[in-house]
């Protein structure tokens, strides 16, 4: 537990009356998200946290206060508690990250700062954990467990160890062990992750899941070692399953993968909703600013049929309850101050927002500017890869004429981020491999850390259909991902990323089309959201002139072909992985289509 009142005695006293309040907010229309029910009254807060809630019918106030507002029977709800997020992939640094969310009612998150410490390690972490140490923004940390996700399948910046994840735990705003990612190795007994997980164990910390589309006996493995959640059930009866199972769900309502109307099936049948919570995961600054947050996550459900108030308790108590936070996720005594006013309730509106007892959002606008800072983490460029040439991006056939069966990674559809090995009879001719069929193209994967390792294959259905896209927003190791046709196209792109010390290029005839720079690790820029959010939008226009037109979301789909925790076939600097037996695949087979 992470949240304490610093003068317990001093708000007893206020409770009873014996000392005025710093403030009370009064004619509040407040949830009481313990027993689901609305009350007209009164919120005495000193020192940040709630001294007393007082609930009369009687317009006016009765409690004694050095301030008092009146609400003006407008609806009082707890914080906001986002239970897993990934800031890095706002693409936004934690400080402008938390100017984005606070305004949606979002006074909490938990993060999993895996992203940078991918490119990083312990500093990486350590920034992420410091620069939102003074925010009024509430984050709280979990240790990545998976930097890289699954080692001798990719190079990363970096390597987290047990030791490093136990020395981690020693940073005051950790909470626990971030998602265990390599599922495959836990349940089977992998001394490293096994090592990890243990680490956890010993010091009596929450463990975090991600277990795609495990299930029957392999999950109960999973639980048995130790992760308490998942969020990545994408349909309604793997929900359900792991539910049974004793795991907590987060539903997702993230950028790649917004997975809430399908967990609405299941939330609207169930019984006793306690073991739902809600998360982004990977949220980009474009839908932060045009969709909301956590907010948008309510509206979503209530739109397809969850209960209001059974909406906000996810997003609220549920947390709270799930991360041992007595102390959040409620307006009761003792608990911290974070307290949104709305506007309106369906669909909920924020209108006035407040962390610890403090105005942060007046009338949808931050009236406490958060000051600049900066670190030299910054500043520092995260490409060591010196300026690429053809030959990476080559692939050179065991034949010079002819036909060879290859393995190719293809998408389960044009939308999925799921893929399989399909194998496809291709021609070669002069030396080269000849694509007749538009939906193939080659994907590299270059290390971007000075290992030298660099991988090519071959891709079907990313949606391209022309030019190039390199980036080194790739998860989780973020090494230089490019996909292409024309190697002389992927030299371009990629060398135009590494140019500006990391982010995205998009090229077509020859000439770039549009950058996306990120010069903060190659993931995030310091700028505010609303800017990033239109340079995304250029790169997203970019990407569909490239042909990638059916995706919601083309920039994260295509940060996840490198991913080998995501079923069922991925790419990394070292090859083509199959992900369920976690072995290589080779480009060249013997087997026919």
């Amino acid at each position: 537990m992470i949240i304490h009142c610093p003068d317990r005695k001093k708000l007893t006293e206020v409770a009873l009356g014996k000392l005025p309040s710093d403030r009370i907010l009064f004619n509040a229309n407040i949830l009481n998200v313990l027993t689901g029910t609305f009350h007209l009254g009164e919120i005495w807060i000193v020192d940040g946290f709630i001294a007393h809630v007082a609930y009369h019918d009687t317009p006016g106030r009765i409690g004694q206060g050095l301030a008092a507002t009146d609400l003006g029977g407008k609806t009082v709800i707890p914080g906001l508690i986002d239970a897993h997020v990934h800031i890095e992939s706002s693409m936004l640094t934690p400080r402008r990250f938390a100017e984005a969310v606070l305004v949606h009612g979002t006074t909490t998150v938990i993060t999993d700062p895996h992203e940078i410490a991918n490119v990083y390690g312990m500093e990486g972490l350590a920034y992420m954990h410091d620069s939102a140490l003074d925010l009024p923004l509430r984050v709280l940390v979990d240790v990545p467990s998976s930097v890289p996700s699954v080692p001798g399948l990719e190079n990363a910046g970096a390597t987290l160890e047990a030791k490093d994840v136990e020395k981690a735990f020693d940073l005051p705003q950790v909470l626990g062990l971030a998602e265990v990612m390599d599922s495959v190795g836990l349940v089977h007994g992998e001394d490293r992750v096994t090592s990890i997980v243990e680490a956890a164990h010993r010091q009596h910390r929450l463990i975090q899941g991600h277990a795609p589309m495990i299930s029957g006996q392999a999950l109960s493995a999973y639980r048995i070692a130790g992760p308490f959640s998942d969020h990545e059930a994408t349909s309604a009866e793997e929900a359900l399953e792991k539910i049974q199972a004793g795991m907590i769900i987060y539903a997702r309502h993230s950028s790649i993968s917004p997975d809430l109307p399908e967990m609405a099936k299941l939330i609207k049948n169930l019984k006793y909703k306690d073991r739902v919570c809600l998360c982004t995961d990977d949220m980009e600054a474009e839908d932060m600013v045009h969709r909301g947050h956590l907010d948008d996550a309510i509206n979503t459900l209530v739109k397809h049929g969850v209960e209001v108030i059974d909406a906000i308790r996810m997003a609220t108590l549920h947390t709270a309850i799930a991360i041992h936070e007595p102390w959040l996720g409620s307006i009761a005594p003792g608990c911290v101050a974070d307290l949104v006013v709305l506007s309106a309730l369906e669909p909920l509106v924020v209108d006035h927002v407040m962390t610890g007892g403090k105005d942060v959002v007046r009338d949808g606008k931050l009236v406490l500017p958060i000051p600049s800072r900066h670190w030299p983490l910054e500043h520092r460029n995260s490409m060591h890869c010196e300026p690429l040439s053809r030959e990476s991006f080559t692939i050179k056939p065991p034949i010079p004429q002819g036909t060879l069966h290859v393995n190719v990674m293809a998408y389960d559809s044009l939308t999925a981020l799921t893929t399989h090995v399909e194998v496809t009879a291709i021609a070669v001719e002069n030396g080269q491999l000849r694509f007749d069929d538009p939906s193939l193209h080659y994907v590299a994967v270059i290390n971007r850390y000075g290992l030298g390792t660099q991988a090519v294959h071959v891709v079907k259905d990313t949606g391209l259909l022309r030019g190039a896209f390199a980036s080194t927003v790739s998860h989780d190791s973020h090494n230089l991902v490019v996909v292409y046709r024309d190697p002389e196209e992927a030299v371009l792109a990629a060398n135009a990323v590494i140019a500006q010390h990391g982010g995205m290029v998009a090229v077509r005839d020859h000439q770039e089309r549009c950058q996306l720079p990120l010069a903060v690790g190659g993931l995030m820029a310091d700028v505010p959201a609303h800017q990033m959010a239109q340079w995304a939008q250029s790169m997203k226009s970019a990407l569909q002139e490239l042909g990638i037109t059916e995706p919601q979301n083309p920039l994260l789909r295509m940060a996840m072909i490198a991913l080998p925790v995501i079923p069922r076939v991925k790419m990394t600097d070292l090859g083509c992985v199959d992900t369920e037996t976690q072995t290589f695949i080779p480009l060249f087979t013997k087997e026919k289509p």
